[in-house]
């Protein structure tokens, strides 16, 4: 398992809102042969196929590969909720990683329904026990989405922790609206004043509605190569995977409940913390990375649990900048999940999408200078976490 893995190639649609896009099929075939020309290879060579989605039908990923090409190779359907793409892109690295094949790909795609996020299948009670945990946490408000509830209760519990102003919440919203107006396959790229934020309908808590990410369509995908095939074919433009780690909850969803564990604090610190201890590699040496920033909320704590600052430390480095250019990180020059947008199912692979650009210094207006590492994470309820460390090649 010390074998190395790159990412060869990557490709993504523009997302886009519900009503607007290409059929969910067609936005998968085209992510997916972009990231095949972009890594410089011919279908024929990929091994395995891991496609990952949430509102498709089952065999879906089938349905996206047999218009690559009638290979016969084995197709892996994913649906991890939100974490959908990150867990076809982690299933992937591990695949070559292991040595089972030299090539994977990966494809993540969505074709939302418009309206507020809701379950496409119905969950028998006894599967979900932590409702109980969460329903004496937060009693449930009729006529609020679910999501925001969770979200906007996160964040009361960290204000009451911190003292946070609901302003600071609102501010990440409008550097994301800023970091994807140089994003031309982002969603929404009009700037957003912090007024507008602030003034606009209020959601749960400190949450208002341009505090939360839009239902989306698109797909984005990436090929997984072994040091082996790369060096074989000659390769250029390769990102590593110098590690990577996914999580589940643990115990203390139990015996520590609060709704920043239930929204995924304590997935994320364990992450982060094994990827940064296999590596050797700390917060205070990554430049650029993208979060999961569902809603504003979420920017905020799981900044601190991947160790971007420290407990109670996010107000002060939205205030002074220091997750923005200029600053000690630039998180998310995509847009993030609040403006790029959110298609469940392609998510994570968008996040990959904008980092190995970034790591190869072709973001365009979006670059973020003197990069020496790159941090991604993609999380979803209940519960799973993935974080993603990438590197330059010449660096290692």
């Amino acid at each position: 398992m010390s074998s190395r893995v790159f990412v060869a190639g990557v490709g993504m649609t523009r997302f886009q809102k519900p009503g607007q896009s290409d059929a969910w099929d067609t936005m998968a075939v085209a992510a997916a042969r972009a990231a095949i020309a972009d890594a410089g290879i011919d279908y024929a060579d990929v091994q395995q196929a891991y496609i990952g989605f949430v509102y498709a039908n089952t065999t879906s990923g089938q349905m996206v590969v047999y218009q690559l090409g009638l290979t016969g190779i084995p197709v892996f359907n994913v649906n991890n909720a939100c974490a959908s793409g990150s867990t076809a892109l982690f299933l992937a690295r591990q695949a070559v990683q292991s040595g089972a094949v030299d090539v994977a790909l990966a494809v993540g795609f969505e074709q939302m329904p418009a309206g507020p996020l809701s379950l496409p299948f119905n969950l028998p009670p006894s599967a979900d026990f932590l409702a109980a945990i969460r329903d004496r946490l937060l009693p449930p408000e009729p006529g609020v989405p679910y999501a925001a509830q969770l979200f906007g209760g996160a964040g009361l519990e960290y204000q009451r922790s911190y003292g946070t102003e609901a302003a600071t919440f609102a501010r990440v919203q409008v550097k994301a609206r800023r970091h994807a107006a140089h994003n031309p396959l982002a969603m929404f790229t009009a700037p957003l004043t912090l007024e507008e934020v602030l003034e606009s309908p209020r959601l749960f808590g400190p949450l208002t509605r341009y505090q939360a990410c839009a239902p989306t369509c698109g797909a984005a995908a990436a090929v997984i190569v072994s040091e082996s095939f790369a060096r074989r074919n000659a390769l250029a433009g390769l990102v590593e995977i110098a590690a990577q780690c996914m999580t589940s909850d643990d115990e203390t969803i139990v015996t520590e409940p609060t709704l920043m564990n239930v929204v995924g604090c304590q997935m994320t610190r364990r992450a982060a913390r094994a990827v940064y201890e296999s590596t050797g590699v700390g917060p205070e040496d990554i430049q650029v990375v993208e979060l999961h920033d569902c809603f504003t909320v979420a920017e905020i704590v799981f900044a601190e649990a991947l160790g971007l600052c420290e407990d109670g430390g996010a107000e002060r480095m939205v205030i002074d900048g220091d997750n923005t250019y200029g600053g000690r990180h630039v998180v998310n020059p995509s847009g993030g999940l609040l403006s790029k947008g959110h298609p469940l199912g392609a998510t994570g692979l968008a996040q990959c999408h904008e980092l190995v650009h970034q790591v190869r210094g072709t973001a365009g207006a979006r670059q973020v200078d003197g990069i020496t590492h790159a941090l991604q994470h993609n999380a979803g309820l209940i519960g799973t976490c993935v974080v993603t460390l990438y590197t330059c090649v010449d660096r290692t």
